[in-house]
């Protein structure tokens, strides 16, 4: 009986070193950023997040984070692996230019040593105004459009790229101005920003949010265009609640009214050739004269329109209501 236990405890320690035999490393990594073709793009001044996966059993060890450019480590982060295999960094990009991210993995207790491949990027320029033109402007446009700003996606940045920068700018409560920035495009770019309707089971409607002057076509729960507007200024405020569309004019009227829709007494939405980036009309809410047209077409007669405000507003209803 004592030679069988000797050989019963001769067998594990023979196996020992097999059983803690590390394993090779499986480690993938990628960048978080939009992607164009064969290209990853960031925002430059702005912090890129890095995200990997490694083995399981790799959970509780450290992987160090690596950016390079043009071959020489620019910036380090530490990142810890999970119960999953998952780890995440984020480093701070501050130029534009072409970029590389990779992982490293020391020997671990069941995991051993690895390197990942790089995984290249580029970073492009925050600051595009009226003018600016290229990747940086395409993508932009891109992602303005997905959220239901209206713009055109020529990668020019003409006047009405700058209006849906404006309206997104606006709906996001940042400066109204028709430039981008480095938070503003790393915002969009992580395609947040999008305006929540008030009345998402309304079907097809139109909403006017007054506190943040923009003006939404939805439908099927869902904004499908978002306008800048100008509504009626403190001395004379645009009624607020819900109507329907009563009447339309085509063309100009007597006032400069462009393309009107009327949706109570005097009040309508109409384009005309002065729409600031505050509250400035008459009454009536204004939108530019080049998408006038389009919005009279969307909207048809019985619509509902719901014009709200964060604040008590006026439900006032003046009987000349103009531009």
């Amino acid at each position: 009986m004592r030679r069988l236990a000797l050989l019963t405890i001769a067998v594990p320690l023979a196996l020992a070193p097999a059983a803690f035999a590390q394993a090779p490393a499986q480690l993938k990594v990628g960048v978080v950023g939009l992607h164009q073709g064969k290209h990853i793009y960031t925002v430059a001044h702005t912090r890129v997040r890095v995200a990997g996966t490694i083995n399981v059993a790799a959970a509780g060890d450290g992987v160090t984070v690596e950016l390079l450019r043009n071959g020489k480590v620019r910036r380090r982060a530490l990142a810890g692996v999970n119960k999953q295999g998952k780890f995440a960094a984020k480093l701070k990009v501050g130029t534009t230019g072409t970029f590389a991210v990779q992982v490293i993995h020391k020997q671990g207790v069941n995991v051993g040593p690895a390197q990942s491949k790089r995984v290249r990027f580029k970073a492009i320029r925050p600051n595009l105004h009226s003018g600016s033109s290229g990747p940086g402007v395409r993508l932009l446009q891109r992602q303005l459009h997905r959220l239901a700003y209206v713009t055109p996606r020529g990668g020019r940045f003409d006047d009405a790229t700058g209006r849906a920068v404006l309206a997104y700018r606006k709906v996001n409560k940042m400066a109204r101005i028709t430039s981008t920035n480095a938070s503003m495009l790393a915002k969009l770019f992580s395609g947040r920003g999008a305006f929540r309707l008030r009345h998402p089971s309304a079907g097809k409607h139109v909403e006017a949010d007054l506190s943040r002057q923009v003006l939404v076509l939805a439908n099927h729960g869902r904004p499908e265009r978002i306008y800048t507007m100008s509504s009626g200024k403190p001395s004379t405020p645009t009624v607020v609640g819900s109507f329907r569309f009563y009447s339309k004019t085509p063309g100009y009227n007597a006032k400069a009214m462009y393309y009107s829709n009327y949706f109570i007494r005097g009040y309508a939405i109409h384009g005309y050739h002065d729409v600031p980036t505050y509250n400035a009309s008459h009454g009536c809410l204004r939108v530019p004269l080049s998408n006038a047209v389009s919005i009279y077409r969307w909207i048809s007669l019985g619509d509902r329109i719901f014009v709200y405000t964060k604040g008590k507003g006026s439900t006032r209803v003046r009987p000349n209501a103009g531009p």
